[in-house]
């Protein structure tokens, strides 16, 4: 009820037709390009989860320490490596230049293009000719619009001036600090009853791990990655034609966007296995390697809406914290009806569910206890027989305030406030006053109305008063006697 969806009148008839795609990743993105810290935090956790990485591959992996890769300590391979970025320097802005969103521009239109040509047997494996492939890479270079469906240019030459972009890149792909990572995935295996490892691999952990690396590729590395990999992924679903199946392609490409720059076969001689099944693996299930994992998700919807206790799925949930105080009236306006409706519900099944006791009850044969339950309904009548109006409880009755004086005059004369408040609702009998009496109320200062009880107490201490002066008379003249 509390989801709220922001509907977009478009007046252009021609994009009416068009289907509308909601992004799932949508806060993810947002939480990568708005804090990427806490992103990079988030997703590193989660990977330590699943794969066990010491803390010097760790700081690797968050960019706090300079990658150690295989064979860095030669003399021979840092020399090589410094010679080809100097290579690398005379290079144009796109091959040989570190990964950027024109260089990517570029490249796209040969993907593109080796889309429509899948079918050609041997490709990626069989060279084009030198001299088409260099006009091509001059052509790219320089930023010039290339026509590669006029036919001068082979599909072949094509594929492996791609190939060519990837291994002059100044690093692989995939990058130098996530390499240790991917040898770690790859060694994810089920583990058998006992707990021991098999050597089955965990495809689920494996994607899930990949998915979790892919999300912290630099934005350019990880644009290219994905597009690379759905055209490989297409090409295996081809391997009838083209017999190139997916490790086929993994050897092809595995030196160019995974392997280590400028390290010789010997210095991989113990991983170039895995790491060439780490690329097969990335080409079969390539379609769900880019989606970010659920709970992910998750967390950067949370982030930015800041309320657990919101559980809806929805896409369309797309509610910004500048929006949310604006929507508080509407939303309890929805809980007040909500809550109108549900109170009415609940009182028409009370109904019908008296109802149903009330039949019940009427058609129990004649016993003791089908009387004692009539009388319950006679002696509530209007909460237990079906289709009455709810009784409505009087109004209470409202308490007179007990006065001062009135306490003053309970103290004094002893008499409740009660009696006297009945001595004026009933009416007073005739009441014989002497002469005395009179006397004795004008020294008291009393008023001339007084109560019943009242007359009656005095002419009672009067009698009291004549008893006692008898009593005295008869003492004096017994002693006389």
């Amino acid at each position: 009820s509390d989801a709220i969806c922001n509907f977009v009148i478009c007046n252009d008839s021609s994009l009416r037709s068009q289907p509308i795609i909601f992004n799932p990743d949508f806060f993810v993105e947002k939480l990568r390009h708005e804090k990427p810290e806490v992103f990079t935090e988030l997703v590193v956790s989660n990977i330590t989860r699943l794969i066990d990485l010491p803390g010097a591959e760790l700081a690797q992996l968050m960019g706090e320490e300079d990658p150690k890769l295989p064979g860095a300590n030669s003399t021979a391979s840092g020399f090589f490596r410094s010679l080809m970025s100097l290579k690398r320097k005379e290079k144009g802005v796109v091959f040989g230049s570190p990964l950027t969103e024109e260089g990517i521009a570029q490249v796209s239109q040969l993907i593109e293009y080796l889309h429509k040509n899948l079918r050609a047997e041997g490709l990626f494996r069989v060279p084009g000719n030198s001299i088409r492939q260099q006009i091509l890479k001059d052509a790219l270079n320089s930023g010039t619009d290339i026509d590669l469906d006029s036919g001068e240019f082979h599909s072949n030459d094509v594929a492996t001036l791609l190939k060519m972009f990837l291994g002059e890149l100044p690093e692989p792909l995939l990058t130098h600090k996530h390499f240790h990572a991917h040898l770690k995935i790859a060694d994810l295996t089920l583990f058998d009853e006992k707990g021991n490892k098999t050597s089955t691999p965990d495809k689920e952990r494996q994607i899930e791990a990949l998915q979790l690396l892919f999300l912290i590729l630099p934005a350019p590395n990880r644009s290219l990655l994905k597009l690379l990999l759905d055209l490989l992924y297409q090409t295996a679903k081809k391997q009838d034609k083209n017999k190139m199946s997916a490790h086929n392609l993994a050897l092809m490409f595995a030196p160019h966007i995974l392997w280590p720059r400028n390290v010789s076969t010997n210095d991989l001689q113990e991983n170039i296995t895995k790491l060439n099944n780490g690329v097969t693996f990335m080409i079969k299930h390539s379609q769900k390697l880019f989606k970010a994992p659920v709970y992910i998700r998750e967390c950067a919807r949370l982030h930015y809406l800041g309320s657990r206790a919101h559980t809806s799925k929805d896409d369309l949930d797309l509610l910004t914290s500048s929006g949310s105080k604006e929507l508080q009236p509407l939303k309890s306006q929805k809980r007040s009806r909500l809550d109108s409706c549900h109170q009415e519900e609940t009182q028409q099944r009370t109904e019908e569910a008296l109802k149903e006791l009330f039949l019940h009850v009427h058609n129990m044969p004649d016993s003791a206890k089908k009387k004692k339950l009539i009388r319950q309904f006679n002696k509530h009548p209007a909460a237990l027989t079906p289709g009455s109006d709810v009784p409505t409880s009087p109004a209470p009755r409202r308490t007179r305030s007990r006065s001062f004086s009135g306490l003053i005059k309970r103290k004094v004369l002893g008499t409740p406030v009660i009696l006297e408040r009945k001595s004026r609702d009933s009416t007073p009998e005739p009441v014989r006053v002497s002469k005395e009496n009179v006397q004795l109320l004008q020294k008291c200062g009393s008023p001339a109305h007084m109560s019943q009880a009242k007359l009656k107490s005095l002419e009672g201490q009067k009698e009291g008063s004549c008893r006692r002066m008898r009593a005295r008379l008869l003492s004096k003249d017994s002693s006389s006697l």
